[in-house]
């Protein structure tokens, strides 16, 4: 058996369980798959079913079939040098297994799928966040992307996790983007700092000590997302994050580069722009449920080495979701 057979058994066990015989825990993994099936339902209808007609269409594994895969995996924005090095390995692994049934090759190229994110790495989505100490979270991302909403999403779910949550206006440059979070900040009742008349770095480094008088868990910081000037975007969050180190000395800053799922092959793009410029420990990919091409996941790793943390499957402040490799893997092959 598979690793997708294994994990599509373990979905379909605690999708038949019933709700009343699930703990409290299980009854949240089981809503959060279901944002996955439900998130991914466009790429799942779009790249999965064209997979799926290949069996058909073919009656051998020939050149023309490997063509035609790596066709539909391209345009499902899983990206061209990602696709070769895949079609490469499976080519290899068809010929030294000798596989002819369509239904095994199925299995197959969803596990090879699977370990072009996973590869040997020990990945995470969680947030590195330690206890009875302030932890700062810079969230940075080209305008228009939905950094300020991630970032309100994200402090609405660390405060129903009981941290203490700050959100901080770092973005001064883009007009109405203080008065955007303030807005978010008192909707969900999260506290609040900004003060578009002052230098970002400034404003972090007054909101800073304000969070640590009020004994605050998380804090998480909008930027300005101005990549068109890299070498100014460098200096400012060198600046931000001298700031941060100064009043958070011993706790690393997670950084995380949030990118529009829609944007496809140009999000990997800002993903290399940013990773050049600050050290980048996690994506958020919003909007991935108006996409159909999910393989954006899958490529954004391979070209980056960077995790993806969260994940948009929808319009809600809990449909911003940590990211799971095996709920994505199930939610886009589940009919496969």
């Amino acid at each position: 058996m598979g690793l997708f057979s294994k994990i599509k058994n373990a979905f379909i066990k605690q999708e038949e369980k019933e709700d009343k015989k699930l703990t409290e825990i299980e009854k949240e993994e089981k809503i959060e798959t279901e944002k996955y099936i439900s998130g991914l339902s466009k790429s799942r209808d779009n790249f999965v079913n064209k997979l799926s007609l290949l069996g058909i269409k073919y009656t051998k594994i020939n050149d023309e079939f490997y063509d035609e895969l790596e066709e539909i995996l391209i345009t499902a924005d899983v990206g061209i040098n990602t696709v070769m090095s895949f079609t490469e390995r499976l080519r290899k692994r068809v010929k030294s297994e000798n596989i002819t049934d369509f239904e095994y090759l199925k299995e197959v190229i969803v596990d090879e799928l699977l370990m072009i994110y996973v590869g040997n790495d020990i990945l995470t989505s969680k947030l590195s966040l330690k206890d009875n100490e302030l932890n700062v979270v810079l969230f940075v991302g080209v305008n228009g992307v939905g950094k300020t909403t991630s970032i309100a999403k994200i402090a609405n779910k660390l405060k129903k996790d009981n941290k203490k949550v700050m959100v901080i206006a770092g973005d001064t440059f883009r007009a109405g983007a203080v008065n955007q979070l303030k807005e978010w900040a008192d909707k969900l009742d999260l506290l609040f700092f900004g003060d578009d008349r002052k230098d970002p770095s400034a404003v972090i480094y007054d909101g800073l000590l304000k969070a640590k008088e009020k004994k605050v868990d998380v804090v998480l910081i909008d930027t300005a997302g101005r990549l068109q000037n890299k070498v100014n975007l460098m200096k400012e969050l060198e600046k931000m994050n001298r700031v941060i180190s100064d009043i958070v000395p011993n706790n690393p800053v997670e950084t995380l580069l949030v990118i529009d799922a829609t944007t496809g092959q140009n999000g990997i793009s800002q993903a290399k722009s940013f990773k050049e410029i600050t050290n980048i420990t996690g994506i958020v990919l919003t909007k991935l449920d108006g996409t159909a091409k999910g393989g954006i996941v899958l490529a954004i790793k391979e070209n980056t080495n960077i995790p993806v943390k969260f994940v948009g499957l929808g319009e809600k402040e809990t449909d911003l979701i940590p990211f799971d490799i095996e709920k994505y893997i199930y939610g886009l092959f589940k009919e496969f």
